[in-house]
């Protein structure tokens, strides 16, 4: 249950019958009257703007209208008392009883608490990583993996129909790049001494495997032939392997993608999408010949005006008109994402996200301008960036260069303090903020270190179940036994808090959902392990609050379940971040 969408749906119950009573406008629209938590707890429990919202179209003052509301709910068995604030907010506070059901439905719906249906079942892709295919992942690499994994799990979560996709970079000039360091790597493999590698190769010893390989295919073959025959075909091998790597590397964060499309793939096999979305485009009257104005910070002397072929993508909120073709008449690189964007609409997506890196900020208008000329409006795109890792350890700043061959890998990390606290870690700051990362930190078992914290409360509440069972034989620790507790035993202040937190979960779902924003998930569930530690240590200042009480099975059952109740929340948090729930850790 969404405690929010639940009070809303009372208080707009209240409103409809103070419309049929005359107390209010027969016609009066009731859209925007929302629920939500008042900002100062001493508030009450849940807030409500209704006569705020509903004043002017009433031609009623706003208390006027909460007075008559707030006698209206008075009167619900669920709410001790209605209090009016300041220029018309209505501060309502619940029984204890009201909070008592949320643990009950919690241990009723299971991993079901929480899932909501904002999506629709849409058709939504997420397109991250998307890295060139020319090395190892590395640690910039990992947080928009991160990210838009943990985003696809959320919109699943959230009711969305999700596909994961991959775009391989493998039709640029970085492929032959790529094939002509593999090439070196080649020689080397049947003997010959290369040397050093030349600058504006790639140098990394990744590519050793690739030349072995090639040299164990071909052998000597390719040895004196010209360059346009042997590129494709290492282009290929390399491409291949290295995509291979990319996979295993994912698949170290747990990070599998539902589609890898290729961007050659889109001028081939009879086919050409970018010429398609350029033609449908032209039917527009989006296309034109034109000159671009010359960029702010160019050399005047080198600048030189030239007519273009331009996509008029001023007309959908970009800042110039941008070029789809070059002088040569070759489609320009924005054509090229033109064409994938429409053939990501013309496979039936209405929702698109593409996770960028902050070095892509400058193609946001341009992109969101294609997708909205191409759909007529009738599909999004929105597109999230993810800041720079920087890396830590013992204090020194750890540099990164993938063309030197000395960057650090997604391995290397996740190899080193594991997949969990890399994953958590990488969601504990919204991806448009700059995140440190300390290898120190990140491993340490403390409150500061925020994946042990809250896994530690997973694992604490499991320890705190077989530990009741030990103490008190005759208590039923299933999730049946927890049902039948009597609840109305649950009247601290600190549990019934802990309760309220656990009914915000829906809520904060479908917020984190439509706003594409994980790391809210991250930060609730930090808060709720606090909760859950905060009120295991009062347990230890005061016996009577303690989770297992062998002299009294009933409210330790209660309190078994509000701990199981909890527990099962963030398990079903963890999992929509990718991150383990563990029931013991050492």
């Amino acid at each position: 249950m969404n405690v929010f969408a639940h009070v809303e749906g009372l208080i707009i119950a209240a409103l409809e019958a103070l419309k049929a009573d005359g107390a209010l406008p027969a016609d009066l629209d009731l859209t925007g009257v929302e629920a939500d938590t008042p900002r100062d707890k001493a508030h009450g429990d849940i807030a409500t703007n209704a006569a705020l919202v509903l004043a002017k179209r009433a031609k009623m003052k706003p208390r006027d209208i909460a007075e008559k509301l707030k006698e209206r709910l008075d009167s619900d068995a669920d709410i001790i008392q209605a209090d009016i604030a300041g220029p018309g907010f209505l501060n309502l506070t619940f029984r204890p009883e009201f909070w008592h059901g949320i643990v009950a439905t919690i241990l009723n719906e299971g991993e079901a608490y929480g899932r909501v249906n904002v999506g629709g079942g849409v058709k939504t892709n997420v397109e991250y990583v998307s890295a060139n295919p020319t090395g190892p992942m590395h640690v910039g690499h990992c947080r928009g993996a991160v990210f838009g994994d943990a985003l696809a799990r959320l919109l699943e979560f959230a009711g969305y129909d999700v596909t994961r996709e991959y775009y391989i970079n493998d039709a640029g000039g970085q492929v032959d790049v790529l094939a002509r360091s593999a090439f070196l790597r080649y020689r080397e493999a049947l003997g010959e001494d290369i040397g050093e590698i030349p600058e504006g190769l790639y140098p990394g010893d990744y590519l050793k495997p690739v030349g072995a390989a090639l040299a164990e295919e071909y052998g000597e073959k390719l040895l004196g032939r010209d360059e346009a025959d042997w590129l494709p075909l290492i282009r290929e091998k390399a491409i291949e392997m290295m995509m291979v790597m990319i996979r295993d590397d994912l698949a170290a964060l747990n990070i599998k993608h539902d589609v890898f499309f290729s961007e050659a793939s889109l001028q081939q096999n009879g086919r050409d999408r970018i010429s398609e979305a350029v033609d449908l485009l032209k039917s527009k009257g989006l296309i034109f010949e034109g000159v671009l104005p010359k960029p702010k910070g160019h050399d005047d002397e080198v600048w030189e005006e030239r007519e273009q072929t331009l996509f008029r993508s001023t007309e959908f909120g970009d800042d110039v008109d941008r070029a789809i073709a070059k002088s040569d008449g070759s489609y320009t690189y924005f054509a090229g994402d033109i064409g994938y964007h429409f053939d990501k609409l013309e496979r039936g997506y209405k929702h698109l996200i593409n996770v960028f890196g902050a070095d892509h900020i400058g193609y946001i208008k341009r992109m969101k301008s294609a997708v909205a000329a191409l759909s007529g409006g009738e599909a999004d795109l929105d597109i999230k960036v993810c800041q720079l890792v920087k890396l830590f350890r013992a204090g020194q700043a750890v540099k990164m260069g993938k063309r030197l061959g000395t960057f650090v890998t997604l391995r290397d990390v996740v190899d080193e303090v594991g997949r969990d606290p890399v994953r958590f870690m990488m969601l504990y700051r919204k991806n448009d903020a700059s995140l440190d990362f300390d290898f120190a930190k990140v491993t340490e078992q403390s409150k500061d270190n925020p994946v042990f914290y809250v896994q530690y409360a997973h694992a604490r509440s499991s320890s705190v179940i077989r530990n009741a069972k030990e103490a008190i034989g005759e208590l039923d620790t299933s999730i049946e036994g927890f049902r039948k507790a009597d609840l109305s035993k649950l009247t601290d202040p600190g549990e019934i808090e802990l309760i309220k937190m656990l009914a915000g979960f829906p809520r904060l779902v479908e917020g984190a959902a439509r706003a594409h924003e994980p790391h809210r998930l991250a930060f609730f569930l930090y808060e709720l392990a606090s909760a859950l530690h905060g009120q295991w240590a009062r347990g230890n200042d005061s016996p009577h609050l303690r989770f297992i009480r062998d002299d009294d099975v009933g409210i330790t059952s209660a309190r078994l379940a509000l701990i199981a109740a909890t527990r099962q929340v963030i398990s079903s948090g963890l999992g929509v971040l990718g991150v383990e729930a563990p029931d013991a850790m050492r």
